[in-house]
């Protein structure tokens, strides 16, 4: 938990602290919310209320430490929700050309049609180029070059392209692409909060330009 040990420092007032809530006075769920995608997440608020917590628990043995702590780690953080984004671009369009060569109109299947062909290699190549960066990404963090404008670069593009590619594959399902017993369904709605969180897409652009 992110927690204000001092409110008069600012972000030197912040502390990272372990809390195990299991048998924790005072802590307590609301139900979990009800979101557009990701229905397998139990999202839900948290509550706590005059909860003791041993100084123990701080994350690192420091106190005042947990800002700088939750910023050195954003660059990764980010870097996973590309890497995400990247999987289920990588995903959908799998599953929309096996869906594409066997479904048929006008009595041959959708993937003879040129606007369909055209879709999927531009849903391919974008994929394509994406896991390049990715992959680059990874590289960087295992040598701890990682830094944030690239992250960001690879957090917005990448949820950009993960948004853009179920929304694509969606389209060529035709009306069965509605229906959530379709797995396209799924990619497109758990593909929306990909540019939200994390810092939403917006920010990741301010922070790109602060380096040009």
């Amino acid at each position: 938990m992110v927690c204000k040990t001092d409110p008069n420092e600012g972000a030197k007032g912040v502390s990272l602290l372990m809390c195990e809530v299991d048998d924790l006075k005072g802590f307590s769920r609301n139900k979990p919310l009800k979101k557009v995608g990701m229905k397998g997440q139990d999202t839900c608020e948290l509550f706590f209320d005059d909860c003791r917590i041993p100084i123990e628990n701080i994350l690192g043995g420091e106190e005042g430490q947990g800002f700088y702590q939750l910023m050195a780690q954003l660059p990764r953080e980010r870097l996973i929700i590309g890497v995400g984004a990247i999987a289920a671009v990588e995903a959908v369009l799998e599953q929309t050309i096996e869906y594409t060569k066997e479904r048929k109109a006008f009595k041959k299947p959708l993937m003879d049609f040129q606007n369909t062909k055209f879709k999927l290699a531009e849903i391919a190549t974008e994929a394509k180029i994406s896991r390049v960066f990715i992959d680059y990404c990874i590289g960087e963090l295992n040598e701890d070059r990682l830094d944030n404008e690239t992250a960001s670069m690879a957090k917005w593009w990448c949820s950009e392209k993960q948004f853009e590619a179920a929304h694509q594959c969606l389209q060529l399902h035709g009306g069965y692409g509605y229906m959530m017993e379709y797995p396209v369904a799924h990619y497109f709605a758990d593909s929306r909060v990909q540019m939200i969180y994390g810092g939403s897409n917006e920010i990741m652009k301010e922070l790109i330009s602060r380096s040009l």
